[in-house]
């Protein structure tokens, strides 16, 4: 038996699809080939030997099965369906090419057989094929929110699904702001739903933990979700325990990850992470700007409980969000109280990854609670063109080493008496693990002591330097200026930079659906809101409350294949 390697996994595109523009379908395969290694990168399977050839579903081509168990062709088709024509998934005709061989049996006892249909020729060097199709199909154009949608389609003798078609608003290739990366993490969290993390795949998750390979000498979890005391669905299998309790620095030894409530279906299940826990998830419900979004290690972790594959846990990127706040953060019951992460009324602040200026909002996934949310105009630190012309009374500086520090500073001349506490850019360098300097307009490298709070002379007021928040991880940053110019490189130059593009978190619900977030604050919000500020006591408390803060992405379930059902996992556009 060969050890597992990476998962090759082969897209395949309808001719109904090549009617897109040359540009159309640069832009769509450069982001599925991307999004397409990248898994590859994180998942190892034991290989399908030969060419991967697909299943025909007996019960369309098949009029009568024989069912005595004790005749010779027991389960097999007795007599063909004359108006059977082919199989689909999701809509999307399979080609017979990628389908095995189907027969009829006239007789129960005599293996005679009429081939129906010939084998194909399967698909070579392929563990999973996708089927990507961009169309405005009736669901895209009813539900105008709707980026992309999938499915899987079917699955080997142990479960491991095989095949999953992913549907592409056509509308979506058009959309300026939506830019490559978009589409990286959008087919990166299509392909894990289609893969096994969904809520039609958790029943036949496979627990591998005393083998030393994937997918051999498994037996099957049972059922993996349960109900704890306080209401919450949560997906209780080992690694996704080990990796929450490492998470949230917690000994709880029943510690499942929540899925999420709101997009939950009538049995209770859902798709995605519960947003209140696990904002920034790649699995969470709303898709965020690029630079927020993870590809956590508890996402990896439900995807090495599937018991299909390998994963290679050690690529897991940094969740900022709850790190090492015990075993009952995020619920409702204690995020509304004033926290590192929540925020308990509107106000200005910094997003928690301190990248971007916030506000405190909640939304429909928040059950009421609050976060810091990036602003939609000009909120990013590390965006120089973002610095204002005119009077910098706040010393404010814009750059690709600059973050979000929550002050009141001011210069002695200004007009105003008091500058209200919000959310500034300043420059930022690391001089070690938690431990940084600052630099604001016209003044030297200070030191800012982390979870303390500075004078800065020539100016009024004080910046507030964060805890375990800047110089902690590695893996976080902005996007380079050679990212950004890859952006344009693979989506074309008519399409805007990743950096242009800001999030909306206002899309009704949908049980299946990823949806990219977004809040929109004008200026004159944020001026309106920033001068409803005033004492520095407030403004500690306010530093509390928007130490940091998250948008959150949003995907959904993805059900077994059935030929004609409508798809079960979107991605959703805000409106």
């Amino acid at each position: 038996m060969t050890d597992p390697q990476p998962i090759r996994i082969k897209s395949w595109v309808p001719s109904e699809s090549l009617a897109l523009t040359e540009w159309e379908l640069e832009r769509l395969m450069t982001a599925v080939n991307e999004a397409v290694s990248e898994v590859s990168s994180l998942l190892s399977v034991r290989r399908v030997q030969d060419s991967l050839l697909l299943n025909r579903d007996i019960n369309k081509y098949c009029k009568f099965i024989w069912r005595n168990s004790s005749t010779v062709n027991h389960m097999k088709c007795g007599r063909a369906n004359e108006n059977y024509r082919f199989e689909s998934c999701l809509g999307i005709i399979i080609p017979d090419e990628h389908l095995n061989a189907c027969a009829v049996y006239p007789h129960p006892e005599h293996p005679v057989r009429t081939v129906l249909r010939p084998e194909g020729t399967g698909v070579p060097d392929t563990d999973f094929l996708l089927y990507v199709f961009t169309h405005s199909t009736d669901k895209c154009q009813a539900e105008s929110s709707i980026l992309a949608y999938a499915a899987h389609c079917q699955t080997d003798s142990e479960g491991r699904p095989l095949a999953g078609t992913m549907i592409i608003c056509r509308e979506t290739l058009s959309m300026e702001k939506y830019t490559h990366k978009h589409f990286v993490q959008t087919v990166i969290h299509e392909l894990f739903h289609v893969l096994g993390f969904s809520k039609e795949l958790f029943s036949r998750w496979k627990d591998c933990s005393l083998s030393s390979q994937a997918g051999i000498d498994c037996w099957s979890h049972g059922q993996v979700t349960s109900t704890d005391e306080t209401g919450q669905v949560r997906l209780y299998s080992p690694t996704v325990i080990k990796e929450m309790q490492k998470h949230l620095n917690s000994t709880h030894t029943d510690l499942g990850a929540p899925l999420e409530n709101k997009d939950a279906g009538p049995d209770g299940l859902s798709s995605h992470w519960e947003a209140r826990v696990l904002q920034g998830s790649i699995m969470a419900a709303l898709l965020v700007e690029p630079s927020l979004i993870r590809i956590d290690p508890i996402t990896l972790a439900a995807l090495q409980d599937t018991g299909w594959y390998s994963v290679n846990l050690s690529r897991a990127q940094s969740l900022v969000w709850g790190e090492g706040e015990g075993h009952q953060f995020g619920s409702v019951s204690t995020c509304r109280n004033s926290s590192a992460f929540f925020c308990t009324d509107s106000g200005l602040g910094c997003h928690y990854l301190h990248l971007h200026k916030g506000e405190c909002l909640t939304d429909q996934y928040l059950d009421g609670c609050h976060i810091f949310k990036p602003l939609a105009n000009a909120s990013e630190c590390w965006k120089e063109e973002n610095e204002r012309s005119g009077m910098n009374w706040s010393g404010e500086i814009y750059g690709s080493d600059s973050r979000c520090f929550i002050s009141n500073l001011t210069r002695p001349n200004n007009v105003t008496a008091s500058a209200p506490v919000a959310g500034h850019c300043y420059r930022r360098r690391c001089t070690g693990i938690n431990k940084y300097q600052i630099q604001v307009m016209d003044s030297d490298w200070l030191d800012c002591p982390a979870g303390k709070r500075i004078e800065v002379s020539g100016y009024q007021g004080f910046i507030f330097c964060p805890d375990n928040r800047i110089c902690i991880y590695s893996d976080l940053a902005p996007p380079t200026s050679r990212q950004k110019a890859d952006d344009l490189l693979n989506v074309g130059t008519s399409i805007e930079s990743s950096d242009d593009v800001m999030e909306k978190d206002r899309s009704t619900p949908h049980p299946s659906l990823m949806r990219r977030s977004s809040v929109t604050v004008s200026e004159a919000a944020v001026l309106s809101i920033m001068a409803a500020f005033s004492l520095l006591s407030t403004g500690v408390l306010i530093y509390r409350k928007c130490l940091s803060a998250r948008v959150r992405v949003h995907a959904s379930s993805e059900p077994s294949y059935r030929p004609q059902t409508p798809p079960t996992q979107c991605i959703r556009r805000n409106r």
